[in-house]
């Protein structure tokens, strides 16, 4: 076997799979290496991809040429359009997938992309020299070269599954745990901790009694994640019904068989998506909780209990369930069950991902204390491009907190660290206006073709999009209406009238007027207006720039500020530790984190205003 690769991934999973595409892409000779080649992108937890703010950044990735969001858009089986009824800022694709075609698609990618080498077996040992990374030898004793490693290693590192009183090692059901990279990356100064996360049961659907649950139908047409998809369809609906006080008492017994509660577990687990039994415990006023059945896949007969995640002994398990609308007779075909695993501190790395003590290896995923496959899947992407720029002598890539949701879980990683698993929410990012899931192509994909990962084809029409949008706002302000035209329409909206004409940029401000309604109304003909009306997408985009153009132009404003920040730089080798008046915590965050510009220092936990004061006197 040839063993002189130019990068080494380590791990299958979502982080994996976008490491290793990208460096292949830019030319670059790669190898994965994951213990089953046919289960890489297996979904561990919920068989679903995107949701709020991740489908953000599955667009994110889609825009700068990686491969999520087109895996989803082939193996999705329900698709929706989440928070519609807020604003556009937060609305978040999301699609159910079929947990067995999502691996198959990812299986048959892999296999056939050029210079890439996939290889079944488990890492052992990462070979570093000089604080610098060689290669990587396998449990066959191989050894691998490259000049750079990727650690995608989920929550396989010391991997233990619990459910009740049993515990076993594993990283997921059926599946070994790696423990030896884990103790040596501690050996070598790394600083690692134990996070916590969970599944619920899977159930039987030919048990469950449909006439008593709620349809969950998906959207009547949907919108593909990907560039690369010209359409999808939904094939399934999903049912919702909830637990009640019968089930909260059944669970409660089973208390002191947890072992989140006996403290057998001492990860600390996700605070936003809670074990059914800490809901529980914690919101003891509620009488109920959500519980959404989602089908597993089209040939499967398997049911996703969503809001049921728990570690409980399995008889509290199946009788929790057996108390819940709809689930009476249900059965159970896998037990829940919590995994702990240890993750490395992000404080511990670049921008990049590359780790600030060894050159050449990079972190991506979960081992960096994050939750969720599109985070994993990010991070992959950026580590591979990055290890690949590294090795081609280009610049890095590094998105800004006012580029992408990519940049801002990365930003928060690196700067506050974290201690407990860490998940993307749409409130994390300042910008999130401009940072909306239908613009990432504009705002990411001039990267992706520099890079060589986005064909100029589809860049291009991006540009002409763009600048179809720009020519109809003008056009709108041009435009003038008269009162005959509108008013009308206005009076059924119950929007005030016009007295004299007004240009449609104007009139497209208001709330409840919409661009399709006043160009029929006013009966206007050939105008580019005319021309997009059918496309709803530039219909969306047209509307949310006029109407939220004071929003934009105030965050654009904050962004001129920000930047400043990010362009004062701070020395590498900065002496912290000589400016006494520095706080304490400052002084030794500072140090530990040794961020490259006053921007990144002043988001760093436990730096103060009046440190950064001091710093930027100093600077200057």
């Amino acid at each position: 076997m040839n063993n002189i690769f130019d990068v080494i991934v380590i791990g299958g999973g979502h982080a994996g799979i976008e490491a290793s595409l990208a460096p292949t892409k830019m030319g670059l000779k790669v190898a994965l290496l994951t213990t089953d080649l046919k289960v890489m992108g297996r979904p561990s937890c919920n068989p679903s991809i995107g949701g709020s703010a991740k489908g953000h950044i599955v667009k994110e990735i889609d825009a700068l040429g990686g491969i999520m969001g087109f895996l989803a858009d082939k193996a999705g089986i329900h698709f929706k359009m989440l928070n519609k009824s807020k604003g556009l800022a937060i609305w978040s694709p999301r699609a159910q997938i079929d947990k067995d075609l999502y691996p198959l698609y990812v299986y048959q990618i892999l296999k056939n992309t050029p210079n890439l080498t996939l290889i079944k077996g488990t890492a052992n040992e990462i070979l570093i020299k000089n604080d610098k990374v060689y290669g990587v030898i396998s449990d066959k004793n191989e050894i691998l070269y490259g000049k750079a490693v990727i650690l995608c290693a989920g929550t396989f590192l010391n991997g233990m599954l619990y459910t009740g009183e049993n515990a076993v090692k594993g990283g997921r059901v059926g599946e070994y745990s790696a423990d030896k990279i884990s103790d040596m990356l501690d050996n070598y100064g790394f600083e690692r901790g134990r996070l916590k996360t969970g599944t619920p049961p899977r159930i039987s659907a030919q048990s469950i009694n449909y006439s008593k649950l709620n349809i969950e139908e998906g959207d009547e047409k949907p919108n593909p994640f990907s560039f690369r998809t010209s359409e999808i369809k939904n094939r399934i609906v999903c049912f919702g019904t909830e637990t009640n006080i019968t089930t909260h008492n059944i669970l409660s017994e089973g208390f002191d068989k947890s072992p989140m509660f006996t403290g057998r577990i001492k990860g600390v687990g996700p605070r936003y998506c809670p074990s059914i039994e800490d809901k529980i415990n914690r919101f003891v006023e509620r009488d109920s909780h959500k519980i959404l059945l989602e089908p597993e896949g089209l040939n499967t007969n398997s049911v996703y209990v969503n809001g049921y995640s728990t570690s409980l002994p399995i008889d509290v398990q199946i009788k929790g369930l057996h108390s819940i609308y709809g689930l009476e007779n249900t059965e159970m075909i896998r037990p829940g069950y919590a995994v702990e695993y240890d993750f490395f501190y992000p404080y511990q790395l670049n921008f990049t991902l590359e780790t600030k003590k060894v050159k050449g290896l990079y972190f991506a995923g979960q081992i960096n204390g994050t939750s969720g496959y599109e985070e994993a899947a990010s991070q992959g992407l950026i580590a591979g491009i990055n290890a690949a720029n590294k090795i081609l002598d280009k610049e890095p890539l590094i998105l800004r907190r006012n580029e992408a949701y990519i940049g801002v879980l990365i930003d928060d990683l690196v700067n506050k660290s974290t201690e407990e698993p860490y998940r993307m929410f749409t409130s994390l990012a300042e910008y999130r206006l401009l940072l909306r899931q239908d613009n990432a192509d504009e705002r990411l994909m001039k990267y992706g073709l520099d890079l060589g990962l986005i064909p100029e084809k589809i860049y291009k029409k991006v540009e002409k999009k763009v600048n179809l949008i720009n020519n109809a706002i003008e056009e709108a302000k041009s435009i003038k209406l008269k009162a005959n035209q509108v008013n009308d329409y206005f009076n059924e909206i119950s929007e005030s009238t016009i007295d004299s004409s007004t240009d449609i940029y104007s009139l497209l401000k208001r709330a409840k007027v919409n661009l399709v309604d006043i160009i029929k109304n006013s009966k206007l003909e050939n105008t580019l207006l005319n021309q997009i009306i059918n496309n709803e997408e530039l219909v969306t985009k047209l509307e949310t720039n006029i109407k939220y153009e004071g929003y934009i132009k105030r965050q654009l404003k904050d962004i001129e500020y920000f930047l400043q920040n990010e362009s004062k730089k701070i020395p590498e080798k900065f002496d912290y530790l000589r400016l006494t008046s520095l706080s304490k915590e400052g002084m030794e965050k500072l140090n530990k984190i040794r961020p490259s510009s006053l921007g990144q220092a002043s988001r760093i936990s436990g730096v103060s205003a009046s440190d950064i004061s001091i710093i930027s006197l100093f600077l200057k």
